[in-house]
């Protein structure tokens, strides 16, 4: 059974975009810790991130390190933080979360944004990338 974020990236559920490329997908977390938290995740589906293969995860960190830059350019923040989990999806993910305080890292913490909000922030990150 597909994951969520294969429906995701097949168009099947809609999400907001932030950067796309041939092998990778980021979009904004719509249960987001902070303003701007965003997942990074490859298109092909594996359930947890060390059993992609070398060069794929290789590049997830790249990719990732990329969508990280722009948002902390988008987002007033102190440092963009990482963490993997996997928990929550079967499907290897990349949490990239604006910090301003160690609470924006809590992941029982969350924020509320408008439609708006999340279209202006996809957007705007994308247009940093």
């Amino acid at each position: 059974m597909a994951s969520i974020f294969s429906k995701i990236i097949s168009g099947e559920i809609p999400c907001y975009k932030v950067a796309e490329t041939e092998d990778f997908l980021a979009f904004l977390d719509i249960n987001p810790n902070a303003k701007g938290h965003t997942l990074c995740i490859p298109k092909q589906e594996v359930d947890k991130i060390f059993d992609l293969d070398d060069a794929l995860y290789i590049e997830l960190m790249k990719f990732s390190k990329k969508v990280a830059i722009a948002l902390e350019k988008t987002v007033p923040c102190k440092r963009v933080g990482m963490t993997v989990i996997g928990l929550e999806v079967p499907h290897a993910h990349v949490h990239l979360i604006p910090l301003n305080t160690m609470e924006d890292a809590v992941f029982s913490k969350k924020v509320t944004l408008t439609k708006d909000e999340f279209e202006n922030i996809a957007n705007a990150i994308g247009k940093a990338m």
